[in-house]
């Protein structure tokens, strides 16, 4: 695990999930997305994280497809689960870097010319993705030139 990572912590990530049960280890959180997290804490990161009701709604079924989600009763599979807290995760880390939550949204929301003019937030959709960013955002904290 990177230094970088452990800026943001399981408990950051955990507030932007609104998990009611705070993980305070990512040993915890890895075991609370192995059980499935909780249906609304996918919910209530597209809240922070979508620009329109839209988005959100196209951000939503990214995740987890629409008319699965639709069945879904309370809890995410492990796989949803792990794909909400990627999602989750690099917004903390962006929250972090900016430190302020519309500074975050803008960033991820916007091309970037390292990401091959790709939003942060679209190639987030995968975990190799989701580094990239985390590596980028890292590097215009630390003010290397990104």
């Amino acid at each position: 695990m990177s230094p970088d990572m452990l800026l943001v912590s399981p408990e950051n990530i955990a507030s932007v999930l609104e998990l009611e049960v705070v993980p305070h280890s990512f040993a915890e959180l890895d075991r609370m997305i192995a059980e499935g997290l909780p249906k609304k804490a996918l919910k209530a990161s597209i809240e922070r994280i979508g620009l329109t009701l839209e988005e959100k709604k196209r951000l939503l079924y990214r995740i987890v497809p629409e008319a699965t989600y639709k069945r879904r009763r309370n809890k995410l599979t492990a796989e949803e689960s792990g794909r909400a807290e990627r999602l989750a995760r690099v917004y903390a880390t962006a929250q972090y870097v900016w430190d302020s939550d519309e500074d975050a949204r803008t960033f991820l929301h916007r091309p970037h010319p390292m990401l091959s003019g790709q939003t942060p937030l679209d190639v987030s959709m995968t975990e190799l993705g989701a580094r990239r960013v985390e590596e980028l955002l890292w590097k215009l904290f630390y003010g290397i030139a990104a």
